[in-house]
């Protein structure tokens, strides 16, 4: 699996020929849009940051979309989404954390998440999560010892911060200094598999956004 970040909580998983893009920043978004086609789109939060569906078309290859809680399997994938609560910019939202079954792997992506405990439904599925994306920065969302508080719950092997890009990286570091880790763990992009995460615990990997 190949692992793309584009900035905000954008993220791209490649497997094969199989492409899931997950919050796609849309045209409207004051971050900077990417671009490409997709067979599954995942939208945690319903605002221009995070829903931005169009841009995983192209030409007459359309995604097929999620965009809240529940169970799904697409195209082999199996997908559970679990309701939470979003404050992104001070407007609450329903917020899904999805957790997808992908190559042997479990991979959660947590969306623009302000909630600072999982639900009791959410914590009983996020168990032996190999890969873990989680917000650090943003108006309302969690802090960095928030956000680094849900991942040692959860204890993923891989976390990968995202929403970093906003003050200059402070929220980033400030996330790092939590973990105790130096962040040289930097990447354009993360190629990954199963037999990869054996001895893995809690490791932070930085994904360089793709359009910085």
């Amino acid at each position: 699996m190949i692992i793309t970040y584009y900035g905000a909580n954008f993220i791209k998983l490649q497997f094969g020929d199989v492409v899931v893009g997950i919050d796609p920043t849309s045209k409207e978004s004051k971050f900077k849009s990417g671009r490409f086609a997709a067979d599954l789109a995942l939208v945690s939060s319903k605002h221009k940051d995070f829903s931005g569906t169009d841009t995983l078309s192209f030409g007459d290859k359309s995604p097929f979309i999620i965009n809240g809680p529940g169970e799904y399997e697409v195209n082999g994938i199996a997908i559970t989404g679990f309701a939470s609560k979003s404050l992104y910019e001070g407007e609450e939202r329903i917020n899904t954390i999805y957790l997808v079954n992908l190559e042997d792997m479990k991979i959660c992506h947590l969306g623009p998440l302000s909630d600072t405990a999982l639900s009791t439904e959410a914590k009983a599925h996020l168990e032996d999560i190999d890969v873990m994306f989680v917000s650090v920065g943003g108006k309302g969302l969690l802090t960095a010892e928030q956000a680094y508080k849900i991942c040692v719950d959860v204890g993923p092997k891989i976390i990968i911060p995202m929403m970093y890009e906003e003050d200059g990286g402070k929220a980033l570091k400030a996330f790092l200094k939590e973990a105790g880790d130096d962040g040289s763990a930097v990447v354009e992009k993360l190629t990954i598999k199963k037999k990869d995460l054996e001895g893995r615990d809690g490791d932070i990997i930085i994904l360089s956004s793709t359009l910085s």
